[in-house]
């Protein structure tokens, strides 16, 4: 048997399953990926690129809806490292628009970023997001070469709930729950990912949920128990709850930027969360920023300049391990 290169291996091992046409349609697409895989320069935050955006369905939900891509891709050859972003919403609301600023920057850094809409509670309960989301993996996994991506190293940006389903993704990638939807033309690539960047995530939906009844704030309650559908799943797809539970989980990097002055997920519960992944043995970075709230990063500032700068860094230590 012939050696390759580890990331030739991972290549392969992403690709081989296609079998018979499909085989051979990808290899033609990506044998040149595959070589510059190896050959390519490191990720450099630093970087410029002009970029291209376009848009795609990449699946059709229970209800009907179609579930759009949105593509932020470098010029250039590639590969290019691939970063899929989960929008928040508080799971009732947005789409792939809702981190249009970050993901531009962070692919004029030269990251293929691919933003896309998740299922809203309205339309249907938790687990359908994450249902998405674990689709989504699987579906980049196949598609990034053809927009000079590389495939072999996923990661993933979540701002709010789009980090509370990126935390289950992250710590469940094969749960059967989470891998309901087939994805016919990719059947054995699997929704592990390489890392998770997050901003605000909803790391404890309890805590969030009993933030909001104390607050008085009646939309952010609805909105939970639209989502927990029976209710007793706040507490199964609680991500600290798993992590109390000693669930076995996969615990890939992990990096929380959270808002000082956040009184939607508190601090507190945050540095709990953080607290208790790095106990199980996680990799987490846990950074407050001063005097900002929940969604800080939508107004342009320093600290909205920071955590962009943050984001890249972080994927950037990622992706210089062997």
């Amino acid at each position: 048997m012939i050696a390759l290169p580890r990331a030739h291996r991972r290549f392969w091992s992403t690709l081989t399953f296609l079998g018979g046409g499909a085989l051979a349609l990808v290899w033609n697409a990506a044998a040149w990926s595959s070589s510059a895989v190896a050959a390519a320069p490191a990720y450099s935050p630093a970087a410029k690129f002009e970029i291209t955006v376009s848009e795609l369905q990449y699946r059709v939900n229970a209800s009907g809806r179609a579930l759009l891509a949105r593509i932020y891709q470098p010029k250039g050859s590639g590969p290019f490292p691939t970063v899929l972003d989960l929008h928040g919403g508080a799971w009732n609301a947005k789409d792939r628009h809702a981190e249009e600023p970050m993901d531009r920057a962070l692919a004029a850094s030269g990251l293929l970023v691919v933003a896309v809409d998740l299922t809203l509670a309205p339309d249907a309960p938790y687990p359908a997001s994450v249902q998405d989301a674990n689709y989504a993996v699987r579906w980049l996994k196949w598609k990034a070469a053809s927009w000079n991506g590389d495939p072999t190293r996923i990661g993933i940006y979540g701002s709010s709930s789009g980090g509370h389903v990126a935390e289950l993704l992250g710590m469940r990638p094969r749960d059967p729950r989470y891998n309901a939807i087939p994805l016919p033309e990719a059947g054995h690539v699997d929704a592990t990912i390489a890392y998770i960047a997050t901003r605000s995530p909803i790391s404890d939906p309890v805590a969030r949920f009993d933030n909001a009844e104390k607050l008085k704030r009646d939309a952010m309650v609805k909105n939970h128990t639209t989502y927990f559908k029976p209710w007793n799943a706040i507490h199964e797809s609680n991500p600290l709850e798993i992590l109390q539970r000693h669930e076995p989980v996969q615990l890939v990097p992990l990096l929380i930027m959270q808002g000082e002055l956040d009184d939607n997920m508190l601090p507190s519960a945050q540095a709990k969360f953080a607290a208790a992944y790095k106990a199980a043995g996680g990799d987490v970075q846990y950074e407050v920023f001063a005097g900002s709230e929940h969604e800080w990063v939508a107004t342009p500032g320093p600290q909205t300049d920071r955590a962009r700068e943050m984001v890249k860094a972080f994927i950037a230590r990622q992706l210089s391990r062997p």
